[in-house]
């Protein structure tokens, strides 16, 4: 380990940083107390279910408890309630669009020894790399030309890749014009995935133009944390706990929580993420943008993935999403190709608004143009590799439209005020506009003859429903609409309400 490298892992973390939020120097997951709502929510009655059922419907968070119960749920027929609420709340808040994105991998690279993760910095097997500034760009090119409008940007916790390295990937990939079909295509969003950060840190990725910032506690267990996670910096738990915090405290004012299934009990790790959910809501106004649930995937060297007492099954992964959507309603919820496309399809009618397509993980793979995974430059292995174009079609086939939506963002609909847009309702209006026309800017720019003929069937339904809907009228949009759809036909871009 280099110098530079000792003193990154020693000067990261800033204890002031953890204790200014901590309540009689605890923190919020208190692991005694969750296991004990778990136990205490066995055999919950039909009609407690069905009244937690309601309170989710009206788009009110859930408190622990209820969550608990809905965990201890074995009933059938309650179980498929659930599922109908699942979807009605995903229909309700998002309307029936799904979101897509690419990730883009900066850097493998990695201080952290995490037990179950092919970054981890014993792994000998990793090829290591940090992209340049013009690879960052190519990448980001080869992701404009497939058709997307957003990435998530991922990057290994290193001296090489630090905030001034992401702040300059981000304005990098901002600055990327791509030539496509009818015109040039850009990335509009840039989220990222990164390791926890300094508040000062922080500001540097607020003011480069950061979207959505994204950090997984991986698991809420502390005990089980401090063995997955033996050395480096993610090594404290705390630091990592807080660190929405501090993005929040430096003005970033979108975030995402999410936890990895597979390290330890799921039932614990959804009431981890409800608990984080209320400590973000209660100091802040602000519950996460999103929220995600991998499972564990095998890794390159990585035994754990293989081996870990606590996988999940199809059956409980199923449950674990019905419950994630019912106990936090206004969230977005993302499923990511580590799962096959079979399970995608299973899982994205639960509640699921975000999803990758055309994924490569590996470092450089879109330039590459890679056929295959390489397990010894990548993460994780995926289990859905698809086009996006394959993607999009499917969801047509599943009566969904795809979205490429950013204008929330660019709106200023972000932070407590899309919140409380969510929540009423009112987001899902404006995203419906918004999805049609960038669906058909996509079409008319990246789509396949077949992918095209399956997408329009779903505009017309689409544009059936938006002109039978009072709510536009009233608000004196569709002449708006109408224009912008038209003049996308006609070749313009980039156009939102």
């Amino acid at each position: 380990m280099t110098t530079a490298v000792k003193d990154f892992v020693t000067n990261t973390i800033k204890r002031d940083e953890i204790d200014r939020y901590l309540i009689g120097g605890k923190d919020f997951i208190d692991d005694t107390l969750i296991h004990a709502q778990i136990a205490a929510g066995a055999r919950p009655e039909k009609s407690r279910v069905r009244g937690i059922i309601a309170k989710a419907l009206s788009i009110q968070r859930l408190d622990p408890e209820e969550t608990a119960a809905l965990l201890n749920v074995e009933d059938e027929e309650l179980w498929e309630e659930m599922t109908r609420a699942a979807g009605d709340i995903k229909r309700k808040v998002y309307d029936n669009r799904i979101v897509t994105f690419a990730p883009l991998y900066c850097s493998n690279l990695c201080v952290n020894n995490c037990l179950y993760c092919g970054f981890r910095v014993d792994n000998i097997h990793e090829r290591r790399r940090t992209l340049t500034l013009d690879e960052v760009r190519k990448e980001a090119e080869m992701v404009c030309k497939i058709g997307h409008k957003r990435l998530i940007m991922v990057y290994g916790e290193h001296p090489s890749s630090g905030a001034d390295y992401i702040a300059d990937t981000i304005e990098a990939v901002y600055d990327v014009k791509a030539p496509v079909r009818n015109g040039i295509a850009q990335i509009r969003r840039a989220n990222i995935n990164a390791a926890p950060m300094s508040v000062v840190d922080l500001k540097k990725l607020w003011k480069a133009g950061i979207g959505t910032y994204q950090v997984f506690q991986e698991t809420y267990h502390h005990k089980r944390y401090s063995e997955v996670h033996p050395s480096g910096v993610k090594a404290d738990y705390q630091w990592r706990l807080y660190a929405l915090h501090r993005a929040l405290d430096a003005g970033i004012d979108d975030v995402a929580i999410g936890a990895l299934f597979g390290l330890y009990d799921w039932r614990f790790e959804v009431m981890g993420m409800v608990y984080h959910a209320i400590d973000l809501e209660d100091r802040f106004g602000i519950g996460p943008h999103t929220i995600s649930f991998p499972r564990l995937n095998p890794a390159e060297g990585m035994d754990l993935n293989n081996k870990s007492p606590y996988m999940v099954s199809d059956a409980d992964f199923r449950k674990l999403v019905i419950v994630l959507r019912l106990s936090i309603p206004y969230s977005g919820m993302i499923i990511t190709a580590r799962e096959s496309a079979g399970m995608r399809r299973k899982i994205i009618p639960l509640g699921c608004t975000q999803t990758d397509a055309s994924t490569r993980i590996g470092i450089g793979a879109y330039s590459d143009a890679a056929e295959e995974q390489e397990s010894d430059r990548q993460q994780f292995m995926l289990g859905d590799t698809r086009s996006l174009d394959d993607v999009v079609r499917e969801f047509a086939g599943m009566g969904l439209i795809t979205s490429f939506c950013t204008a929330g963002y660019r709106c200023g609909r972000t932070g407590d005020k899309i919140m409380k847009l969510l929540k009423s309702g009112v987001e899902g209006k404006f995203c419906k506009l918004n999805a049609v026309l960038t669906y058909k800017e996509w079409i008319d720019d990246f789509a396949s003859d077949k992918t095209r003929e399956a997408a329009e069937a779903i505009i017309q339904k689409e544009l059936e429903q938006i002109k039978a809907d009072p709510f536009y009228k009233n608000k004196k949009l569709l002449t708006t609409f109408d224009d912008y759809l038209g003049r996308i036909i006609n070749g313009e871009r980039d156009l939102y309400i």
